[in-house]
């Protein structure tokens, strides 16, 4: 420990020396002196010292060190607060604006995980003051600012619920909320450059980091956030402003979202990124924010087409708020297309065929029930628009690649109502009627697995295929004005039917078979003591509905399997009436 004097002694000689005869000791040892005098409680004794007039030399020289204790000072929010933040204050104004820079951002990169928030919104007031002091290189360290700190941001958790949010334990939403007051100087800095057309390389560097800064908040933490225009909660407040902000530094908007391949490679990086764009989409066409400032000379179709490659990306995720965005997107994206409309070309897109597939994705396999329900809405609103070709082709596609009961079954229902549809009066089409709807019958009435077909995990399809059937029999012979495509769909049927009841006939057996050893099983079992060796029947591992039968109890299995006979009993009883109506109809004169 130094004396009172000999640190007279010490600052007298810095006094003294010149800049470049301080060394490296020096600087350690006047952050030291600095550190000591926080740590001792002496935080006005510092100011006095900073602010003194005798001592500006050494301040610009070497008062860099001391913005890290200081800021640590002022992030601990323990006494003598606003001694602390004068000291940063008059640091900021004095010392070297390129040597501060670099000193923040050593603080930056370096702060305390549990403490982001509280560092970030202690440093944003005075690195504008720096960065506005660095004239020609402002830019640069406008986007390195900016940068570091979306970084640190990054590793606190984004709140998803309006509870979340509204407690924001670990302060992300403030931290944006400062980052968005930071970055309006330098927004206005622009737009009076650009309304002046004198711009120069370091106006456009800048306007560039600004887009960059826009881009990375789309993607991180505005795509993870739950966003309510009902509710207008700090983040999408946020939203706003980065919408708001993108035209104010003469950044289109629709060139953006529609037309950003074209644009220079300077301007794009990972920021740039299909996921922000996406974003982006989602905050203009779901939420409407600055949807006014728009253009709109652009077709539904357009929009729809350009918006399927976000709305593809965004359904590509497992991440709940992704998906929803997503669905809310494509849902917004159709609803200004005219029904039956969208052509079958356009199926031909990559997009068209992809975003259906992630759907069909989303339907089977997502845990989340809400997300499923939205899924199946929005799907519907997609088969809407299709013309009849495109609808055609779109179920052959589903049909081929769905491989799921439910999803299959969804789309027969969907061919009966085409069906219905194309026989009113102005709405007769091929692909519904005659000989182009045989082909698509064809995947219909057909149980790709033959007699190995388990007929309990294709129940759904397999109900709705022998309804259509049914459908398609009792209705008026205009249907069928032509004999051959009569007697192909006959061909088609007989083949279908022949084999299901090949199917249920074997199922039956077997089932029943389960059953009498499942009520043998449950007497024995009565009779015995409990440690005697149990039946080894297989009925133990059957799967029904892809659940094991060894999960359920006895009293369960019982159920499933007597529900099972009474589901073969009605697919035979559909399967008869539907004989019954073709012989009825072959009874009727031509």
């Amino acid at each position: 420990m130094m004396n009172e004097d000999q640190v007279k002694e010490i600052i007298q000689r810095w006094r003294d020396t010149p800049e470049k005869g301080l060394k490296a000791e020096d600087y350690q040892q006047f952050q030291d002196l600095g550190s000591a005098c926080l740590s001792g409680g002496d935080n006005t004794q510092l100011l006095k010292f900073i602010q003194d007039e005798n001592n500006q030399g050494i301040v610009k020289s070497m008062g860099c060190v001391l913005m890290a204790p200081l800021v640590t000072e002022v992030v601990k929010k323990e006494k003598s607060l606003d001694h602390c933040q004068a000291a940063i204050t008059h640091l900021s104004r004095t010392c070297r604006p390129q040597e501060l820079l670099q000193s923040l951002l050593e603080i930056i990169e370096d702060m305390h995980p549990g403490a982001i928030s509280e560092t970030i919104t202690a440093l944003v007031p005075h690195l504008q003051t720096v960065l506005f002091r660095l004239d020609d290189r402002k830019a640069a360290g406008v986007g390195l600012v900016l940068s570091a700190l979306q970084r640190q941001l990054s590793q606190l958790p984004v709140p998803y619920t309006q509870q979340q949010e509204e407690a924001d334990e670990y302060g992300l939403c403030r931290s944006y909320a400062a980052l968005a007051e930071f970055t309006k100087s330098f927004v206005e800095e622009v737009k009076r450059k650009y309304g002046n057309y004198a711009i120069t390389a370091e106006d456009e560097e800048l306007r560039t980091e600004l887009l960059k800064f826009c881009m990375r908040s789309l993607r991180e933490p505005l795509l993870e956030a739950e966003l309510n225009p009902d509710r207008k909660t700090s983040l999408w407040l946020f939203a706003a402003e980065i919408m708001v902000t993108l035209p104010a530094i003469k950044e289109s908007l629709s060139e953006l979202l529609f037309f950003s391949s074209l644009k220079k490679s300077v301007l794009m990086d990972n920021s740039q990124s299909k996921e922000a764009r996406a974003c982006l989409a989602y905050l203009l066409f779901v939420q409407l924010i600055a949807i006014d400032s728009f253009p709109a000379v652009f077709s539904p179709v357009f929009v729809l087409q350009c918006n399927m490659e976000y709305i593809n990306e965004l359904l590509s995720s497992k991440k709940e708020s992704h998906l929803l965005k997503g669905l809310a997107l494509y849902a917004k994206s159709l609803e200004s297309v005219q029904d039956n409309s969208l052509p079958v070309s356009l199926l031909e897109l990559k997009s068209f065929y992809s975003v259906p597939q992630n759907l069909r994705e989303i339907l089977t396999d997502c845990p989340m029930e809400h997300v499923r329900k939205s899924g199946l809405q929005v799907l519907q609103l997609f088969i809407n628009k299709l013309d009849a070709e495109a609808k055609h082709k779109f179920f052959r596609c589903m049909f081929k690649t769905s491989n799921h009961a439910g999803v299959e079954s969804f789309i027969v229902k969907n061919i009966r109502s085409q069906v219905k549809f194309s026989m009113e009066p102005g709405n007769a089409n091929k692909w519904f009627l005659g000989e182009e709807f045989l082909s698509l019958l064809g995947l219909v009435l057909c149980l790709p697995r033959g007699a190995e077909t388990d007929l309990l995990s294709s129940m759904d399809r397999i109900m709705e295929s022998l309804n259509l059937l049914r459908y398609l029999l009792i209705r008026d012979k205009e249907l069928w004005t032509n004999t051959d495509v009569w007697e192909e769909m006959c061909r088609i049927k007989d083949e279908y039917l022949k084999m299901l009841r090949v199917c249920i006939s074997i199922s039956r057996a077997y089932y029943s078979s389960e059953l009498k050893a499942l009520r043998e099983d449950q007497k024995l079992k009565a009779k015995e003591a409990r440690d005697a060796s149990r039946s080894t029947r297989s009925v133990k591992s059957i799967t029904v509905k892809h659940e094991k039968m060894s999960n359920m109890s006895p009293e369960v299995q019982h159920q499933v399997l007597q529900s099972a006979l009474v589901t073969f009993d009605l697919m035979e009883s559909l399967i008869v009436r539907i004989e019954e109506v073709t012989e009825e109809k072959l009874k009727v004169p031509n």
